[in-house]
């Protein structure tokens, strides 16, 4: 298990680094190119994604932060 621990972090790592980069383009096209209610939604999924993104990264810093290192 303790092997597969790095592998999960860079894992979630990416997934977030993905969320955000998602987030951040839909916020550009939100702010920029759409118009009306299209524009509107596309920036509320944009900052949900960001916020997934974020909460994602929190985790995986979390469970490296305080893992228990006593396990063989």
């Amino acid at each position: 298990m303790a092997q597969d621990r790095p592998a999960v972090r860079r894992r979630r790592l990416l997934w977030a680094g993905i969320l955000a980069l998602v987030g951040l383009v839909l916020l550009a096209l939100g702010l920029t190119i759409a118009d009306g209610a299209l524009a509107g939604i596309e920036v509320a999924v944009a900052i949900a994604l960001l916020v997934a993104s974020y909460a994602v990264q929190s985790v995986a810093r979390r469970e490296t932060l305080y893992r228990d290192d006593a396990e063989p």
